[in-house]
């Protein structure tokens, strides 16, 4: 399967582009213009693009979409409705009309019923949007709510829904195994859950 991934140079979208060779599929990088690269598996198609000026063409040649972009901690409220909200809902209309089979999102624990007044509550919000337009697509889709995330690569024994402690930790390796198994795997299918590293 050939998939489109945005965030593919992030921490957690080097190791789902690795996950994702080593299941045989095809993999296309959405980065932009000054993107380090070097990490990206060789055979990697690059197709460059910003998710806050996505043009229609972005999904061509495509069968999915795995979304594991973010804006990052550091930036500020404005850059996150740019990135985590509207650019994950443009990517959702353009894959929608494509006629994509998948689309998969990296969410987050808390994006269900966000709480405003939290530290993380605008970022927070930003996915709910994101996560409900994606529900309303018509696309296939599978949605992935880490706990708080570490560094690690994991050890592949993880726990989803109602197993979760919500103040658990999820390692980066574990989520990119997720990510890599729902965009294919029935069992994903309009699927919602949370998920930790055990």
């Amino acid at each position: 399967m050939k998939i489109l991934v945005a965030g593919a140079t992030g921490k957690t979208g080097l190791r789902l582009m690795n996950e994702l060779k080593s299941k045989g599929h095809s993999t296309v990088a959405l980065v932009r213009e000054k993107s380090d690269t070097s990490g990206l598996p060789k055979d990697t198609e690059l197709r460059h693009g910003d998710l806050t000026d996505l043009q229609d063409d972005v999904c061509d040649g495509c069968a999915a979409v795995i979304f594991a972009a973010g804006s990052g901690g550091s930036t500020g409220p404005e850059m996150t409705e740019k990135v985590d909200r509207d650019g994950a809902q443009r990517l959702i209309d353009i894959a929608a009309s494509a006629g994509l089979s998948r689309f998969v999102m990296l969410s987050s624990v808390g994006a269900e019923d966000p709480d405003p007044d939290s530290e993380l509550g605008h970022y927070l919000q930003a996915k709910h949007e994101a996560d409900e337009r994606l529900k309303a697509s018509g696309l296939s889709y599978a949605i992935v709510r880490p706990v708080s995330l570490t560094d690690d690569d994991g050890n592949r024994e993880m726990a989803f829904g109602d197993d979760v402690d919500v103040k658990g930790k999820a390692a980066r390796g574990d989520v990119a195994a997720v990510l890599a198994q729902a965009v294919d795997d029935p069992k994903w299918t309009n699927k919602v859950a949370l998920m930790q590293s055990v």
